[in-house]
């Protein structure tokens, strides 16, 4: 069984974080383990408070981790100050884990600011020339290179920027365009698009974080980025459309859709 570490913030709701990042790796058929890098305190209408966990325990996390388990792949999510970033980077380059996985998580849907913005260029110099994919959705990637996305030749041309910036592949998600749900991969030499048919339904809490997640177990399992991501677009696609109808807000995908129906959904 293949061996999956996430390294990101705790969603006490269940939707998002490393429960969603956990969930997406059991229902794959691989074994889930997390680093948490913060706390917050959320539900399906949004992020209420967030408390970073000191940077000397997310060492401590990292190496009690690689110390005991082979680690097949690891993907980084919500990381919110530069101390913290920098300290998975040293972690993640003492241990050398074969497959890194970058969801520059920086805003959350509520609009609550979760990295930083003294942090950001901490993530782009320090962590991204040693990941394997990076996957900013629009917003996220406006925010990277400090321009302005509202098409797919825009999509492109920021994919080329980011891979610049020193990732071996850049995936940036179409999802907040209009009509159906276009991705741009580029990696140094080659666009693809993927393209599904866009779900209109509510509940999509937790889709980069499962999206990233599932790319990175993917690529643990053996499959090349491009099949990976294939791979793991279908399987937020059918979870999105079997979305969990709980809360007050915007509830969560349904990770387990293939083994069981949802029993509250839209």
């Amino acid at each position: 069984m293949k061996r999956l570490l996430t390294i990101a913030g705790s969603d006490c709701s269940g939707g998002a974080g490393i429960q969603a990042d956990l969930k997406t790796f059991s229902a794959l058929g691989t074994y889930g383990m997390s680093v948490i890098t913060a706390i917050t305190a959320q539900n399906t209408q949004g992020v209420d408070a967030v408390v970073d966990i000191d940077k000397t325990m997310v060492k401590a996390q990292i190496d009690a981790i690689f110390e005991d388990i082979v680690v097949d792949a690891v993907k980084v999510g919500m990381v919110s100050s530069s101390e913290i970033i920098l300290q998975i980077t040293n972690s993640l380059l003492e241990w050398l884990p074969p497959f890194l996985v970058v969801d520059p998580v920086m805003v959350s849907t509520s609009g609550r600011r979760l990295l930083k913005p003294e942090a950001k260029n901490t993530l782009i110099k320090e962590l991204f020339p040693i990941t394997t994919l990076v996957t900013p959705n629009i917003p996220e990637a406006e925010t990277i290179l400090d321009t302005k996305i509202v098409g797919i030749e825009d999509m492109e041309r920021a994919a080329k920027a980011i891979y610049a910036l020193g990732p071996k592949g850049v995936l940036v998600k179409g999802g907040h365009l209009l009509g159906d749900a276009v991705d741009i991969f580029y990696d140094g030499t080659t666009i693809t698009k993927f393209t599904s048919p866009r779900i209109y339904k509510k509940n999509t809490h937790g889709t980069g974080c499962t999206l990233s997640s599932a790319i990175a177990t993917h690529l643990a399992l053996g499959f090349d980025l491009v099949t990976a991501i294939s791979k793991s677009k279908d399987y937020v696609t059918k979870a999105i459309d079997c979305g969990i109808a709980i809360g007050k807000g915007v509830g969560p995908l349904h990770h387990f859709h293939q083994f069981y129906p949802s029993t509250v959904s839209d």
